[in-house]
C-alpha cells in the first residue's frame, strides 16, 4: 500500500481511522484550538485526546470549524475512574463538551481499577456504541494479559447479552511505541486480529535526538530526525501521533510522505532496547 497523508486504515468496526494522528497530550487548554486547526490545515485529519488531557472541548472548537464527518476525533476514558456509571457519565459529558454529535473512537485509558470494572467500562463502551454516541472503542496502555482477559470479558458479554457481536469489538489500542520501545509482543497480539496499532511518543519526547543511527538516516534521506521516526511507525504499520505546539514542527511533521525508508534502514531501527520515556499501565496486575 503507497502511503499517503490520506491513508486509512479499516478497523473491526467498519469505520476508518487516519493513519497518521495529531497528539495533543500536554497541550495547554488555552493552544489547543490554535494548535489542532494548524494541524488540520496542514492535512491531519485525526486528533487524539484524552478526558485526562483537559483540552476535549478546544480540540472540538477547531474540529467544527472543518467538516465535521472529515475529522476523526479520539478521546479516552480518564485513568483510575473505571465501572459502568462512570464511563456512561463521562461519554454523556464528552458529548456535551465537545458538540461533535458523536465520537469517532473512546478508548479506555489504562487497565487500572480491577476485572469487574474493567468489563463493566466496556460493557458501557459497547451500549455508546449501540446508541450511535460512538463509532468506535478500544483500549489504551493494555498489557497482553489485559488483552487476554478483555477477550473473556467479550465472549462473556455475548453470552450475558444474548447474540454475536453484543460482546463489542476492539477497533483500535494504544500504546508508547517507538524504535526503544517497540513492544513486539502487544503489536503481534493486535495486528492477529486486525486491531490497529496506535504509537503515542513516536517523537521519545525528543529524548533521542542525536542518535547515531536516527541522525545518519536523516543525513541520508534529507529528513529531520523526527520525520525520519514518523516514517519509521507508519512503515510499520502503526498509526504514529506525533505532537507539537510549534507551527513549523506541526507542519514538518506531516511531510513525511516523499521518502520511504529501506529495509536496511528499518532493521537498522531495530534497537533491541525496551526504555519508555511515558508511564508504562501495561505492567499492572489484572487484580488491583
Amino acid at each position: 500500500m503507497a502511503l499517503t497523508i490520506d491513508t486509512k486504515l479499516k478497523l473491526n468496526s467498519g469505520y476508518e481511522i487516519p493513519q497518521l494522528g495529531f497528539g495533543v497530550y500536554q497541550t495547554p487548554p488555552s493552544e489547543t484550538a490554535r494548535c489542532v486547526t494548524e494541524a488540520i490545515q496542514a492535512g491531519y485529519a485525526h486528533i487524539d485526546s484524552a478526558a485526562y488531557y483537559r483540552n476535549e472541548a478546544a480540540c472540538a472548537e477547531a474540529i467544527r470549524s472543518f467538516s465535521r464527518g472529515n475529522i476523526f476525533f479520539t478521546t479516552k476514558i480518564m485513568p483510575y475512574t473505571l465501572g459502568y456509571e462512570s464511563v456512561q457519565s463521562q461519554i454523556d459529558r464528552m458529548l456535551k463538551e465537545t458538540g461533535l454529535g458523536y465520537l469517532d473512537l473512546v478508548l479506555i485509558h489504562a487497565p487500572y481499577g480491577g476485572s469487574a470494572k474493567r468489563k463493566e467500562s466496556w460493557k458501557a463502551l459497547v451500549e455508546a456504541v449501540e446508541a450511535g454516541k460512538v463509532r468506535s472503542i478500544g483500549v489504551s496502555n493494555y498489557g497482553v494479559a489485559h488483552l487476554d482477559e478483555l477477550e473473556k470479558h467479550i465472549a462473556e458479554l455475548e453470552e450475558e447479552r444474548g447474540g454475536k457481536g453484543k460482546g463489542g469489538v476492539i477497533s483500535v489500542g494504544q500504546w508508547e511505541i517507538h524504535p526503544w520501545c517497540p513492544r513486539d509482543d502487544i503489536v503481534e497480539w493486535c495486528k492477529k486480529r486486525n486491531i490497529a496499532v496506535e504509537a503515542y511518543c513516536p517523537l521519545v519526547q525528543g529524548n533521542r535526538w542525536g542518535e547515531p543511527i536516527v541522525k545518519k538516516l536523516a543525513e541520508k534521506h534529507g529528513k529531520s530526525e523526527a520525520q525520519i521516526l514518523i516514517r519509521w511507525s507508519l512503515q510499520k504499520g502503526l498509526v504514529p501521533l506525533p505532537k507539537s505546539v510549534t507551527p513549523e514542527r506541526i507542519a514538518a511533521n506531516a511531510q513525511v510522505y516523499d521518502f520511504e525508508l529501506t529495509d536496511e534502514d528499518m532493521e537498522s531501527l531495530d534497537t533491541g532496547v525496551y526504555e519508555h520515556v511515558s508511564w508504562d499501565p501495561t505492567t499492572a496486575p489484572l487484580k488491583d
